[in-house]
């Protein structure tokens, strides 16, 4: 994927830079800012590029509230009471739990400590001391091991098998505190793909996921990259698995946009043409993710993650007018595939955006015919 991104963004400048993008009805260029013909995504109430939120694909206000309580106070009890107050099966849980250990991963990557000096996240080290029975501090310290393992170590070396090690044992912790609950074997997903489980023992643990949580999307998107040729699977395989969660995805359920994840993660390094983007296989795939945002519940936190990804395809398939309607649903935040891959996921998306926005407005769209 290093090298699809250092194409992409080469073809980016010159998609700009050499009016690329064409229409029958008008083409996509740039000019210079201010012009009369320049398109302006402030024009659409989008937010400008400093003010995009990249920590989260969708807001969460009870999240972004409580992890600035912890972190201004050290104290960990609002992140053990939010946590404790909200569905375990649910979305939203796993994802509070990848955020507040993602915090803490991020506050001892800035202060590692020394002589005299308290290490960050130590809130987190504090809750697992004083409530070493409580099922939420356990899953965070188990995520917390894991995303350690990856961002301070290189799989394959025996540092991050060290890591991976402790986070496994940490998942088994957490899942004896509460027997019923997914999220252990969640975070258990992401060790079995670094330690390369083999294909028996990710079976095992996948069923006990869909013991827990069958239609969890956030377990399915874990365990696709299982199945991907760059980890353990195949092409074939990823297709395999996301199209038959697609198949049995029950009325509403984000499943039915796996597909697209499962194009997404074997893109060709070097067919960045729009053809591609047209092609059948991601035609399929598309809709797909539009049916299921169409017939998702408004408030489910999954999805963002189907409409971010969305905007990319749409964008590349030249769909203008169906990424508008996307942004005017997302616009805010970039915390998501596949702006995450970027070393600026902002200024990633807002590349997108404003592509969205001149291929909108080249073919007759503007703001007053935008739906919002």
């Amino acid at each position: 994927m290093e090298i699809l991104w250092v194409l992409m963004a080469l073809v980016m400048l010159g998609f700009v830079l050499l009016q690329l993008s064409r229409r029958r009805r008008g083409a996509v260029g740039l000019v210079e800012p201010g012009h009369p013909d320049a398109a302006d995504p402030a024009n659409y109430g989008f937010a400008r590029e400093e003010e995009l939120d990249v920590r989260m694909p969708g807001p969460d206000q009870d999240l972004l509230d409580v992890l600035d309580l912890v972190q201004r106070t050290q104290d960990y009890r609002g992140a053990q009471q939010l946590l404790a107050g909200t569905e375990a099966e649910g979305e939203r849980r796993w994802q509070r739990v990848q955020a507040f250990a993602g915090a803490a991963s991020l506050e001892l990557r800035q202060r590692p400590g020394g002589v005299g000096e308290t290490p960050g996240g130590q809130w987190l080290r504090v809750w697992r001391a004083e409530a070493p029975k409580d099922a939420g501090g356990a899953a965070v310290h188990a995520e917390f091991l894991v995303q350690q393992a990856w961002r301070t170590a290189t799989p394959g070396t025996d540092e991050f098998r060290i890591i991976m090690e402790e986070a496994k044992a940490a998942c088994g912790e957490a899942a004896l505190l509460a027997p019923g609950d997914p999220i252990p074997y969640l975070v258990e997903l992401s060790v079995a793909r670094g330690l390369g489980y083999s294909r028996e023992e990710f079976e095992q643990l996948w069923l006990k996921i869909l013991d827990r949580a069958p239609n969890h999307m956030g377990a399915h998107l874990a365990a696709l990259q299982y199945w991907c040729e760059k980890w353990h699977g195949s092409r074939e395989l990823a297709y395999s698995f996301a199209e038959a969660a697609a198949a049995r995805a029950p009325r509403g359920s984000l499943l039915a946009a796996m597909p697209l994840f499962a194009v997404f993660e074997h893109l060709p390094e070097v067919n960045l043409v729009s053809g591609f983007y047209q092609s059948e296989v991601v035609t399929k795939a598309v809709h797909g993710a539009l049916h299921a945002v169409h017939s998702a519940r408004l408030d489910d936190p999954m999805q963002a993650h189907v409409r971010h990804l969305l905007v990319f395809f749409l964008v590349r398939g030249e769909r203008w007018a169906e990424a508008m309607n996307q942004l005017t649903v997302i616009d805010g935040h970039v915390g998501a595939l596949p702006w995450t891959l970027s070393a600026d996921p902002a200024a990633e998306f807002a590349v997108y955006r404003a592509l969205a926005v001149a291929g909108y407005e080249a073919n007759g769209g503007s703001p007053a015919t935008l739906p919002h």
